[in-house]
C-alpha cells in the first residue's frame, strides 16, 4: 500500500515537465522544417524574382544560396529577403511590384553581384521574341528579363469602365512594346472611345512600373510569374504565317522522316474527295 505522508520528488517532477516540454519543442520544429522543405522543393509560383533568375523557381531556389549580395546591390531597394511571414523559402530575394518595382537598371547589379548561376546574366541574351535568322548574343539586356508578365483586369479597369486613364501606359519602360493602347468606340454612349492598356508578353519583362502606377484602389494591372499567367500553345499547332515557325514544321517532319505533301498533291486529294460527293 503507498504511503500518502511520503513527501513528493519535485527534482522528478521538474525533470518530466522539461522531458514533455523538449518533446514538444522537438515535434514543433520538426512540423516547421516539413514545411519548409514542402515549399522549398516545389517553389512559389507568385513570387517576383530578380532579373536573370531561373524561369523555374524550384531551380532557381535550389541554387540560391541565400547570400543577400543581390538585395545589397540594388540601388532603388527593390529586392527583399523571404521571412517566415512570406510565401517562399526563408532568405531568397523577391519584390513586390506595387511596392517598390524594378527600376530596370541598365547593368542588372543584382545579377551581376550574385555568385552563383541563382541569377545568370546569360539568361538575359537571348530576347524573349525570336528574331528571323540566327543570331549571336553576347550581352546582357534588361529588356530580355522575364521576371514575369503584366495581365489586365478589365472588370475593373477604370479605362475599360471609360474613364480616361492611361498611368501604365505612362509608366511603361517599353511603351508601345510591352504596353500599348487600343481605341474602341464606346457602343454605349455613341460619344466617346475607349483606350484600352493591351500588354504583349513578347516584351513585357514583368518589371511591376505598370502596378506601381495603377490609380485603382487594388491594381487592376497585376504582374505575374510567366509560368503563371502564360499558356502555352504546343508543338502540335503550326502558325503559317511565322517563318520560324514554319521552319520548325519542317523540322519535325525531318526528324520524323515525313516528307511534306507537294501543293499538287493536296489539290488531287480535295478533287478526289469531290468527286465522292
Amino acid at each position: 500500500m503507498q504511503d500518502k505522508t511520503k513527501p513528493s520528488n519535485p527534482q522528478r517532477r521538474q525533470a518530466l515537465l522539461k522531458i514533455g516540454q523538449n518533446t514538444g519543442f522537438a515535434l514543433f520544429g520538426a512540423f516547421i522544417w516539413g514545411a519548409y522543405i514542402n515549399v522549398a522543393k516545389a517553389g512559389s509560383t507568385n513570387i517576383l524574382r530578380p532579373p536573370g533568375a531561373s524561369k523555374n523557381d524550384a531551380e532557381f531556389i535550389a541554387s540560391c544560396i541565400k547570400c543577400g549580395l543581390c538585395v545589397e546591390s540594388c540601388p532603388f531597394y527593390t529586392l527583399k529577403l523571404a521571412t517566415p511571414n512570406d510565401n517562399t523559402t526563408l532568405g531568397t530575394p523577391f519584390f513586390e511590384a506595387r511596392k517598390v518595382p524594378c527600376y530596370m537598371c541598365k547593368d542588372i547589379p543584382c545579377a551581376a553581384a550574385c555568385p552563383t548561376d541563382a541569377l545568370d546574366l546569360k539568361r538575359l541574351y537571348q530576347p524573349k521574341k525570336p528574331q528571323d535568322g540566327e543570331q549571336n548574343y553576347t550581352q546582357a539586356d534588361i529588356n530580355n528579363a522575364t521576371m514575369g508578365v503584366a495581365i489586365v483586369d478589365s472588370k475593373h479597369c477604370v479605362a475599360y469602365a471609360g474613364i480616361q486613364c492611361d498611368a501604365c501606359y505612362r509608366a511603361c519602360p517599353l511603351i508601345d512594346k510591352a504596353i500599348s493602347l487600343e481605341y474602341k468606340r464606346n457602343e454605349r454612349t455613341g460619344k466617346h472611345g475607349f483606350l484600352l492598356p493591351i500588354v504583349d508578353s513578347d516584351y513585357c519583362t514583368g518589371c511591376g512600373m505598370c502596378e506601381k502606377a495603377c490609380v485603382t484602389e487594388l491594381p487592376t494591372i497585376i504582374v505575374l510569374p510567366r509560368s503563371v499567367a502564360l499558356g502555352k500553345m504546343g508543338t502540335n499547332y503550326i502558325k503559317g504565317w511565322d517563318k520560324l515557325d514554319e521552319n520548325r514544321l519542317f523540322e519535325l517532319k525531318d526528324e520524323k522522316n515525313i516528307k511534306p505533301k507537294k501543293s499538287h498533291d493536296t489539290l488531287e486529294y480535295l478533287n478526289d474527295s469531290l468527286g465522292d460527293v
